[in-house]
């Protein structure tokens, strides 16, 4: 006898109704859902919250189609209405989906009360919630009501993102609110490194536009906005518009060797993350790695590291080391990892610099003969630490360049770690500050120093703006700034030089080839150190490495 065949269990109207609406969901077909749905309505189908979430998801995601904007619109309020009919509570989904199709249809202030009726459902609203009303508002130009809801956003913990200040700083600007448009340039200064080209041509047309000619004080208080620059840490003073007058707006480069920019001539500065911000990001990455460490190893990591606080540069060894060695014969370079660490010996004043990796890959290269004796030579020195077994090597070389504020030398962008840490923000301004990449181009080592000036938006203490703009590089000197000075201003003030040794053409330095020529030295203030160490190396206690190689 033949194995029975099975029979098909027969599926409930709910069960069909499911899975045939899970089809459209996946080829976002709305007519064929609101079909289903008509059907379903009809035959008294039980609805539950997945449903309902899915058709509106089908609808606010077809408002963009023209001819699909109606039908989605006067059956995603109808959905809505019955979810709520049958006691179905909605959730943040549910809530952005409405949210949107209320915004499709202009109503701003049915979106905007969504989003405020959260709470009685035991609900928080995220960006995505809040962004329907908001952009509805700013596209309107009904500024006040967007300055309300970005106010309610602060109150329930919903960060502004750069697209939400662009809009911010747009319907600002077109309705001649200058007071506003300061408060979000400085807001824009805290949350992007660069901004986007959009968010480039909403602030030329502003500074281009006649009420920003207007605004500003004629008489300014220059030695206390000298004081504010100074408190702040560099970059800005936040006191208002400075001067009168008309304000020149270019497209221009900077100039890595002197740190001027290639319009103006004005000097672009270095902002680095305070001694609090400092301490407390160090911190807070030993609470990361004593959580997902073991503890005992961190902990021996740093009491070591308070031992052998000298060091100018961490290098993240396996980083280097596995440069490009994605072929046949590639393994761990560790000429590679040498010329790093000669490279950075020469340019730091003769000290070396700690080397971090995983203690397998030490015992590899250790009972390797052609690589034992520089490994020695590099312990001899105090060039390497090598982590326990079971240990993720990153939080090492991490925690050892925040704690000793110095450079780190990887490829890695440290991806993993942002988020956790303390914002994305505050990490890419220490990023900026102290990686140093990496390139070998033909077996030749070219280091990456970071730049002598910060790439964020800068406010000088005559009151002009260089606002560096994204592009695919994302790296100077060919990165593009928008230089914005007021004439009368600079003149008055004499502290700006246009005596350039480069020539330019519309703001745009010709001789980039030079500006990429260009090597920034180490400066000792990555370590709060203005003394070189000569001679012979003070004895140190001896490092996990140094004991694995003795037992090798």
């Amino acid at each position: 006898m033949g194995t029975p065949k099975k029979i098909k269990k027969k599926q409930t109207p709910e069960t069909q109704f499911h899975s045939s609406l899970t089809l459209c969901s996946k080829h976002k077909d709305l007519p064929s859902a609101i079909s289903l749905y008509e059907s379903a309505v009809s035959q008294k189908t039980h609805f539950n919250h997945h449903h309902f979430n899915t058709l509106l998801y089908l609808c606010s995601n077809s408002v963009s189609d023209p001819s699909l904007k109606q039908l989605a619109l006067d059956n995603g309020f109808r959905v809505f209405n019955q979810m709520l009919s049958i006691g179905t509570l909605p959730n943040e989904a549910t809530i952005t989906a409405v949210a949107r199709l209320a915004a499709a249809k202009g109503d701003g202030d049915y979106a905007f009360g969504l989003v405020k009726g959260m709470d009685k459902y035991n609900v928080l609203p995220r960006l995505r919630t809040c962004d329907p009303a908001l952009f509805c508002f700013c596209e309107k130009l009904e500024a006040e009501k967007a300055y309300e809801v970005e106010e309610h956003m602060g109150m329930v913990g919903v960060s502004l993102e750069e697209p939400e200040i662009a809009a911010l700083l747009k319907v600002s600007a077109e309705t001649g609110n200058g007071e506003r448009v300061y408060g979000y340039l400085h807001k824009l200064r805290n949350v992007v490194r660069c901004v986007g080209e959009s968010t480039a041509k909403i602030i030329e047309d502003w500074f281009l536009g006649g009420v920003a000619c207007e605004l500003g004080e004629a008489n300014w208080d220059s030695g206390g906005v000298k004081e504010a620059v100074l408190r702040n840490g560099g970059g800005w003073h936040g006191q208002g518009w400075i001067g009168k007058g008309v304000w020149d707006v270019r497209r221009a480069n900077a100039d890595m060797s002197s740190s001027q920019c290639c319009s103006c001539g004005e000097r672009l500065v270095c902002v680095d993350i305070d001694c609090g911000e400092t301490q407390r990001f160090a911190e807070s990455v030993a609470a990361l790695a004593m959580e997902r460490e073991v503890k005992s190893n961190f902990s021996e990591f740093q009491d070591w590291l308070d031992k052998h606080a000298e060091y100018e540069a961490i290098v993240d060894g396996a980083n280097i080391g596995l440069y490009q060695q994605n072929f046949a014969d590639g393994g761990f370079s560790l000429s590679q990892l040498d010329a790093v660490v000669k490279e950075l010996y020469n340019k730091s004043g003769e000290k070396w610099p700690l080397v971090v990796m995983h203690n397998r890959r030490f015992r590899g290269l250790v009972e390797n003969p052609s690589h034992r004796k520089l490994i020695e030579e590099w312990m001899d020195k105090g060039i390497l630490y090598a982590t326990p077994s079971g240990s993720n090597d990153d939080w090492y070389w991490l925690y050892a360049a925040v704690k000793l504020k110095c450079l780190l030398v990887t490829n890695d962008e440290m991806r993993d770690h942002i988020f956790e840490l303390l914002g994305s923000s505050f990490f890419l301004k220490w990023k900026d500050r102290h990686q140093v990449r990496y390139t070998f181009v033909k077996g030749n080592l070219k280091l990456q120093m970071p730049p002598p000036y910060s790439s964020v938006i800068q406010e000088s203490e005559i009151g002009s703006w260089h606002v560096p703009v994204a592009d695919d590089s994302c790296q100077e000197p060919a990165r593009t700034w928008l230089c914005i000075t007021r004439p009368s201003v600079s003149k008055a003030s004499g502290e700006v030089s246009h005596n350039l040794e480069t020539s330019r053409t519309g703001g745009v330095c010709r001789n980039l080839e030079s500006l990429n020529s260009c090597t920034t030295e180490f400066v000792a203030s990555h370590n709060e150190k203005t003394t070189v160490v000569t001679g012979k190396r003070k004895e140190r206690s001896p490092s996990p490495s140094q004991l694995n190689l003795s037992s090798a």
